[in-house]
């Protein structure tokens, strides 16, 4: 008798009609790089829901604000390099850390969380509900963002 009630367990299926969605404002003032990033990773992919699925896509909208304030550990700000490729012959760029922190802060947040996102469509698709602004003020107050502290 014990051994038929272990069978009748049931798979959970999730379907796109039951994903309910929300967005959440993360302030990233005086958080690390590494450590942020890998938490809005996980909302975006949806692994914060008991609901979660590899294979279909359940995740939430994220909303940055301060990312002008976001900092990296060790020597990182003195070493680290993004590099990127033009096209043509020789065309290899070699940002530092500290000229793209000045030009463009919230690459630096889209790059490493773009990282730490599978290689795949979804993903593609989750990171699409990613919005980074450099300041205090964003242009999302349409979709209510829930305030979280990380």
């Amino acid at each position: 008798m014990a051994q038929k009630q272990l069978n009748q367990a049931k798979t959970f299926v999730l379907k796109e009609q039951d994903v309910k969605r929300s967005w959440f404002l993360l302030d990233a003032s005086g958080k690390t790089l590494g450590r942020f990033a890998s938490e809005v990773a996980k909302i975006l992919q949806g692994k914060h829901k008991p609901t979660y699925s590899t294979y279909a896509d359940g995740g939430d909208g994220v909303v940055i604000i301060n990312a002008e304030k976001i900092h990296v550990t060790g020597n990182k700000e003195a070493q680290k390099e993004y590099t990127y490729y033009t096209g043509y012959i020789g065309g290899l760029r070699q940002v530092p850390y500290r000229t793209m922190h000045a030009r463009n802060p919230e690459y630096i947040l889209e790059h490493a969380i773009k990282g730490m996102m599978p290689k795949t469509r979804l993903a593609n698709a989750q990171l699409k509900r990613l919005r980074i602004f450099a300041k205090e003020e964003h242009k999302m107050a349409a979709q209510k963002p829930i305030q979280v502290n990380i």
